[in-house]
C-alpha cells in the first residue's frame, strides 16, 4: 500500500526553510528517484536526515525508507511513472521549465534554486525541494541526465582575468572567461556531465549586452564544450496575451548527434489570446489601486511625457495583450493595470499572473501576494517553453 506524500510531509513535519533545505532536498529527491538509477546520489544524506527526524519527532518505527516507499504523489504535478528521458532543472524558480518538460514525459532527477520562497512553491507543486546555491554544488554530485535546462541570470563577464593570463603567457579558454558568473556553473556542469542536449532561457537583452560580447562568450563557450548551438528570440504573445521576448539557446552534443538531430525552432501560431480570457470575474477589492497611488502614477507618467520618454503606467486593453510582467510588479503593478468602470484601475491578481505565464489553474500558490508577483514575474511562459521542448525532445530521441 502506497503512502501519500501529504502524509509523509505531515508525519515527518517537513517544512522548507534555510536550515534544513539541503536535507529536505536529499530526502525528497531520493523519494522521487529511488527506482530510476540515481538514488545513490541522494540516499546517504537522506538516510541520515531520516534518522534524525525519527529521533527528534519520537517516531517509534525504524528510520528506514520501507515505511515511506512507495509514495502516492498527491501533488498537482507528480513525476511520470514511465519517463522517456531524464533532465535536470537549474535556476529552477517555481518550475515553469520543469512543468513543460515533465508534460512531455521527462523525469527531473535534480533541481537547484536559491530563493527560499520559490522553493516552497516548487515543493508544493512537484513534491520536491530544490537544492540551494548552485555555486556550492559539486558537478560530480549531480546525477547523469539527458537534458540540462536552465533559466540562468545574465551577468557581465570581466576580462581582467583573461588579460592577466595573457600577460603571464598562460593559455586560457572561453570557460575561463566566465569565471565568477553563474553561467560558469552551467558550463562546468555541462563539461562534467556531458548531457546529450540542453536548453537555456534568458532575457532578450542578453544578445546585445556589452555590445554583444557577453553572448559571444556564452556561445563560444558552449561550442568549445562540444555542442552544436541554435539560438532564437521568441515572443510569448503567440501563446498568452503578453508581449514577452526571450532568447532561447539549444545545444546538442556533436560527438553523439553529428548534426543528425536536425533541430529547428517551432513555427509559432498566430497570436490569438486576449487579456479578457485570463481575467477573474470578481477579483478582491484589495487589488484596486488606492487613490493616492493612482494619482502618483498619473503624475509620474505626465512628468516623463513632458521629458519626451515613455515611462509610465500601462492600462491594458481587455481585447488585446499586456506588457511584459516583471519581478517588480509587486511594487505598484504599474506596467499592467486593468481599467475598471466605476473604480480606480487594479493590479492583476496572482492567479491572473499565473495564467499570463501559461500556468494551469491547478498550479498552487502557497506564498504571499508579494512573493507570488516576484515569482511569476521571474518565471518563463510555460507553453512557449513546451513548444521548444517538443523540438528538443524530438531531436534527443532521434538518436535512438
Amino acid at each position: 500500500m502506497a503512502i501519500k506524500y501529504s502524509k509523509v510531509r505531515e508525519k515527518l513535519n517537513l517544512e522548507v526553510d534555510n536550515k534544513s533545505d539541503f536535507d529536505l532536498a536529499n530526502l525528497t529527491h531520493y523519494l522521487q528517484n529511488h527506482k530510476n538509477g540515481v538514488s545513490q546520489y541522494f540516499r546517504p544524506a537522506a538516510t541520515k536526515y531520516l534518522s534524525l527526524l525519527h529521533e527528534k519527532l519520537n517516531i517509534v518505527e525504524e528510520p528506514d525508507f520501507q515505511y515511506y516507499l512507495p509514495i502516492q504523489w498527491d501533488i498537482p504535478f507528480p513525476p511520470p511513472e514511465k519517463p522517456k528521458f531524464k533532465f535536470i532543472d537549474l535556476f529552477a524558480g517555481i518550475g515553469g521549465i520543469r512543468l513543460a518538460y515533465q508534460n512531455l514525459g521527462g523525469k527531473c532527477v535534480f533541481t537547484s534554486e536559491w530563493n527560499n520562497y520559490a522553493k516552497k512553491t516548487y515543493e508544493a507543486n512537484f513534491g520536491e525541494v530544490p537544492f540551494g546555491d548552485i555555486t556550492k554544488i559539486k558537478e560530480s554530485d549531480i546525477p547523469d541526465h539527458d537534458i540540462l535546462v536552465a533559466g540562468f541570470p545574465c551577468q557581465p563577464f570581466s576580462i581582467a582575468g583573461v588579460s592577466k593570463k595573457n600577460a603571464l603567457g598562460r593559455a586560457h579558454g572561453f570557460l575561463d572567461e566566465t569565471q565568477g558568473t553563474l553561467f560558469f556553473d552551467l558550463a562546468r556542469i555541462i563539461q562534467e556531465k556531458q548531457p546529450k542536449a540542453f536548453m537555456l532561457e534568458n532575457v532578450k537583452n542578453l544578445v546585445s549586452h556589452d555590445k554583444g560580447k557577453t553572448f559571444k562568450v556564452i556561445s563560444n563557450t558552449l561550442r568549445e564544450l562540444g555542442y552544436s548551438i541554435y539560438t532564437k528570440v521568441l515572443d510569448s504573445k503567440h501563446f498568452v496575451p503578453q508581449h514577452r521576448e526571450r532568447i532561447i539557446i539549444v545545444g546538442f552534443r556533436q560527438e553523439i548527434y553529428k548534426g543528425r538531430e536536425k533541430f529547428e525552432f517551432p513555427e509559432l501560431p498566430e497570436p490569438s489570446r486576449t487579456m479578457k480570457e485570463i481575467l477573474e470575474t470578481k477579483p478582491d477589492h484589495k487589488y484596486t489601486l488606492s487613490s493616492l497611488l493612482w494619482q502618483y502614477l498619473q503624475n509620474y507618467s505626465a512628468k516623463h511625457k513632458e521629458k519626451g520618454n515613455g515611462f509610465g503606467f500601462g492600462l491594458v486593453d481587455r481585447n488585446g495583450i499586456s506588457r511584459t510582467i516583471s519581478a517588480r510588479y509587486y511594487k505598484d503593478g504599474s506596467e499592467i493595470l486593468v481599467p475598471q468602470e466605476t473604480k480606480n484601475p487594479r493590479r492583476l491578481t496572482p492567479r491572473e499572473c499565473a495564467r499570463l505565464q501559461g500556468f494551469p489553474d491547478s498550479f498552487l500558490i502557497p506564498v504571499s501576494d508579494t512573493q507570488a508577483y516576484k515569482q511569476f514575474g521571474n518565471s518563463v511562459t510555460v507553453p512557449l517553453i513546451q513548444a521548444v521542448a517538443e523540438k528538443v525532445v524530438k531531436g534527443l530521441l532521434s538518436n535512438k
